[in-house]
């Protein structure tokens, strides 16, 4: 899997086409959808797009919750009920639909957030005064991350 990093910001017209940065849109094609699964995330007013692999981890483990339990179906109503795939135009742009628009408060422009696996939507004002938060958070908790050893140290 590749790693999605950085921050590219790319204007949305007026039909809601935005251009994915080339980065993260070969990262996407190397499947067999040619696009992505955005869906709103629903701690913050942007969204979160992953690849058709991930979206099959999520919902994998969301069958590892009690079925009927209010967890399961709370994250199964959030995720997979609002999930769209947006497949990539010839010019590498998706169409991002109304409601994920509106949930993110997108205008004009967008800023694309590489996560790792998957990669983030925010209005860009938005993202800073998060991104600000978050800094001020884990400076606040003098967060640590405790790194994975690669496999070859493990033999």
């Amino acid at each position: 899997m590749a790693l999605l990093v950085g921050r590219y910001v790319n204007r949305i017209d007026k039909k809601g086409r935005i251009s994915v940065p080339k980065p993260f849109r070969d990262t996407f094609r190397e499947h067999d959808f040619a696009g992505l699964y955005a869906y709103p995330l629903f701690k913050f007013p942007a969204i979160e797009a992953c690849d058709e692999d991930f979206m099959v981890r999520i919902s994998a483990s969301l069958e590892d919750l009690d079925m009927f339990s209010d967890d399961h179906d709370d994250l199964a109503a959030i995720i997979l009920e609002n999930a769209h795939p947006l497949p990539f135009d010839p010019e590498g742009r998706i169409v991002l639909p109304k409601v994920l628009i509106e949930h993110a408060g997108l205008a004009g422009e967008a800023l694309f957030v590489g996560r790792g696996a998957r990669l983030q939507i925010w209005e860009p004002k938005a993202y800073d005064a998060n991104h600000n938060q978050a800094l001020e958070r884990a400076r606040s908790r003098r967060a640590t991350l405790r790194l994975r050893r690669n496999r070859d140290e493990e033999a």
